[in-house]
């Protein structure tokens, strides 16, 4: 499609309905603070469930939720270790240098979107609320949802027919494994830019994961019975914080050199 007035190819894509834009750039802009304030909240108003009054299917469902954040997580790292993308934005608005569809983003339009909702699944899971579960994990998808379609309405303004393209070719979610390995063969993995980019949204989802299995003892057993559980929590999340501090401390004397930006 072609803009007479200017002569730029623009994108066929529709517009996005300007309640939902705001609604995207507004998630966009304060997802930092949205996401701490609605733990607070649900701390708060809602406490942890048994699933059907067993303990040990309990057990079962905390590890389910951690080996499905660990895969949101390991989906995280592929993605930033070949192809980081800066539609991350500048100044907290919604930003893009360039097209970015080598990489994961080959197989996939938001891989960092469907791995977020991965933690934030495994996250919900592990703690085992209704209420998460009716509530919270809904509002998260639709702010994930919201933030995907401002970001969709300004690539195709800026990009037109390219980002057309791209869309043909690539599914917005679900990712293609076809090709995946020869795709990333071709490219060099940056562990440096992993630390450097995702050392603080590890310790985050991770500090979150022992606190609510620290809250679901409590809440079983009391404090003093939960003792023991309670020793080894505080023990891990000693281990996830060293481990913080280490990559802290690597990126601030400048040993996390960039290879790229």
């Amino acid at each position: 499609m072609s803009d007479e007035s200017t002569g730029r190819v623009t994108s066929a894509q529709p517009r996005v309905a300007a309640p939902v834009r705001w609604l995207g750039q507004f998630a966009f802009r304060f997802r930092d603070y949205l996401v701490p304030v609605a733990a607070v909240v649900t701390l708060i108003f809602t406490r942890p469930e048994r699933p059907f009054g067993s303990e040990r299917l309990d057990y079962w469902m905390d590890g389910l939720g951690l080996l499905i954040a660990l895969l949101g997580q390991t989906l995280r790292v592929t993605v930033i270790g070949y192809a980081y993308i800066k539609r991350g934005g500048v100044n907290k608005q919604l930003a893009a240098p360039k097209l970015v569809s080598e990489g994961f983003y080959a197989h996939s339009r938001n891989p960092m979107y469907v791995g977020n909702f991965l933690i934030l699944t495994g996250i919900a899971l592990i703690y085992n609320s209704r209420w998460v579960y009716l509530i919270i994990l809904p509002g998260f998808v639709l702010g994930i949802l919201a933030i995907i379609k401002a970001e969709e309405d300004f690539l195709a303004a800026k990009f037109g027919a390219e980002y057309d393209d791209y869309c043909r070719r690539v599914n917005r979610f679900l990712p293609s494994l076809r090709g995946l390995r020869t795709t990333l063969a071709g490219m060099r993995f940056d562990w440096r830019r992993v630390v450097r980019k995702e050392y603080g949204t590890t310790f985050a989802w991770t500090s979150a994961a022992v606190v609510l299995l620290a809250i679901e003892r409590i809440t079983w057993h009391g404090f003093q019975d939960a003792a023991p559980a309670l020793i080894r929590l505080v023990a891990a999340w000693g281990c996830i914080f060293a481990l913080y501090l280490f990559a802290l401390w690597l990126k601030k004397t400048h040993r996390l050199h960039p290879a790229s930006s």
